[in-house]
This record gives structure tokens, sequence and C-alpha cells, in this order.
């Protein structure tokens, strides 16, 4: 049988709203009759219905996230964020796999929605026209970890990639390189052609440096694509002498396949990573990587949605947190 919050009331010889204030945390409560409620709570083993409360206060205190591929040490490091800053907040998380897919993505939307959510943290690749509009017509606020809105209407927490592509294709340029490959993840994805693209172009510029095409590749973000691509520069007549890769799954690919084909690492050629997730140390020579704090992007972002969903002041939508180069073995 449910136990309800009358069951309650009536055995502690309460109000139904003293039981409610003492399951809310409500201070205007006296300590013995606190005391009293918590102790037939415990014996009836009463659990609060949460529609009902949601129904009440109109918030059911919990947010939905929605991300790419929760296999992923890069998303699980951003989940990890998003969940430690929700439980402290005391909201509780449902969260959802898109496999970057459109049409799951905007059916997990419309879930979320019909499960009343308080908010939404959505985190995919490609941000499309139908995911703007979409995310224009939520009733509730939604916010974006590592993921940008081309028309930055949507709250975003992210690193200036643009930036941090510059730094380190200058660095290898001030350690004498010239040919710069670069293995790109997918090019829809405006982090990918509109930020990191334009920060490898920037820095050929800089250093009087012409740009060529053949030295850009797209990979899916697999490490197997980082084999394949590995072939592909492998087979130019005039091949790269140092390589930039979009992540540390495609870097590790390239890495493995340099190796194999007896290509001395940092020696014959020097290779920097991004993302910096724990493969970057675990894989021997270890990877030198752009470090952006994954953890933080997740912590952050829900950070703010608590904002919006509390209908708090908030002075900047789009956060941009600082990033770093961990330089380790696959560059001198």
């Amino acid at each position: 049988m449910n136990i309800t919050i009358y069951d309650v009331a009536r055995e502690a010889n309460v109000s139904m709203a003293t039981v409610s204030r003492v399951v809310n945390g409500n201070p205007n409560v006296k300590p013995a009759t606190r005391k009293k409620v918590m102790e037939v709570i415990q014996r009836l083993e009463y659990r609060p219905n949460a529609v009902a409360r949601g129904l009440a206060s109109k918030k059911t205190t919990t947010v939905g996230v929605i991300i790419p591929d929760i296999s992923s040490i890069f998303y699980a490091e951003l989940a990890r964020g998003i969940e430690d800053i929700a439980t402290m907040y005391k909201y509780n998380i449902i969260l959802s796999n898109s496999d970057q897919n459109l049409d799951k993505e905007m059916r997990l939307l419309n879930t979320m929605l019909g499960k009343q959510v308080d908010g939404i943290v959505f985190m995919g690749g490609h941000i499309t026209q139908t995911h703007i509009d979409e995310f224009k017509r939520s009733p509730v606020p939604i916010v974006l970890a590592g993921s940008i809105d081309p028309s930055g209407g949507v709250p975003s927490i992210n690193i200036d990639y643009r930036q941090a592509t510059y730094d380190a294709v200058s660095y290898l340029i001030e350690q004498g390189h010239k040919n710069i490959g670069f293995m790109i993840g997918p090019l829809n994805n405006p982090i990918n052609l509109e930020q990191k693209l334009v920060g490898y172009k920037d820095a050929l510029e800089a250093a009087g440096i012409g740009f060529q095409e053949e030295y850009v590749i797209e990979g899916d973000e697999t490490y197997e694509s980082g084999v394949e691509v590995w072939k592909k520069f492998h087979d130019m007549e005039e091949r790269p002498t140092a390589i930039i890769a979009g992540n540390d799954d495609m870097a590790i690919g390239i890495m493995n396949g340099a190796q194999d084909e007896g290509v001395s690492i940092p020696n014959e050629l020097e290779i920097i990573s991004s993302d910096d997730t724990k493969l970057a140390t675990m894989v021997r020579p270890q990877l030198s990587s752009i470090s952006q704090p994954l953890y933080d992007i997740g912590a952050v972002a829900m950070r703010l949605l608590t904002k919006y969903m509390n209908k708090e002041e908030v002075d900047e939508g789009t956060i941009l947190l600082p990033h770093r180069i961990e330089y380790r073995d696959t560059t001198k």
C-alpha cells in the first residue's frame, strides 16, 4: 500500500502542512514536532511523491541532460561536473544518450519537456537552425556545455577553441615546423569549422606560412579514423613533420599508425592533441594536448542553468573558461 502524506499526518497527529514543511526542510517547525514527524516517516517508510510536489510547486527539481555519447571520456567528464553541481543544488538528473542524431535529439528534447524538467543541459556537435528553433520554443531554460550556438543566442560554456588551436600551431612553428597537418573533427560542427580551423589558418598566416588545403583532413573523432588519416599523411609527397589532432582518440590513431611504420615520435613527427582526457597520459609516449577543463565546463553550465531556473540575475550567458597546453612526450 502506498503511504501518503495524509497517513503520516494522521499518525503524527499533525497537519499535512506541517508534514510538508518537515519534508521540504522548512525551519518553521518546532524541533520536537520535527523529530516526531521524522520518526513516523521512517517507521511508515514514506517517500514523498515527486510528481505531486512538482504539480504543487510548478517545479520538479529535475534537470534533463542530453549527451552525445556517455561512453566517451570527454562527455563523461562533462557529465560528472553537471551531476555534482546538480546534487549540490538538490536537483535530480535525467541523462539521455543522443548519438548526435538530429531526430533523436529532437525526440529527447520533447520527452524531457514532457517530463516537466525545470531546465536542460544540452551537448551536441552540430547545432543546427532546427536545434535553435526548438530551444527558443522551450518553456524552460537551456544551456549548452562544450557546444556552440553559431547565432550566439543560447547560453553556452566553452573554451576559446580558436585561440587554443592558434597557440598549439604557433608552438609547432616555433619548433621549426612548416608542414603542419591538421586532423580536424567533423566540419559540420561550428567549433571545428569556425573556431579550430580559423585558429589553425591564423597561426600559419601570422608566421608567413601558406595554407595547404591537403594538410587539413576531416576525421570522425574515432581512433580508427586517426589510423586511416595517418595513411593519407604518410602517402603525401611532402608529408607533415607535425600534426594537430582534434581529439585524443584521433591523435592516438595517428601516433600508433606512425609508430607501426617506424616513425620516431617526437624526433620525426610531433603531435599535439586536443581535450586532454585521461587517454593522453595512459598512452606511450604520453600525448601533448590542449587541455580544457571538462569537469568545470559541465559544472559551470549546471550552475548557470540554476541561475536561469531560479530567475537570478545573469551577467553573461556566453562563458569562455581558460585553457592551457600540456606538453608531454609527443613534442620536443
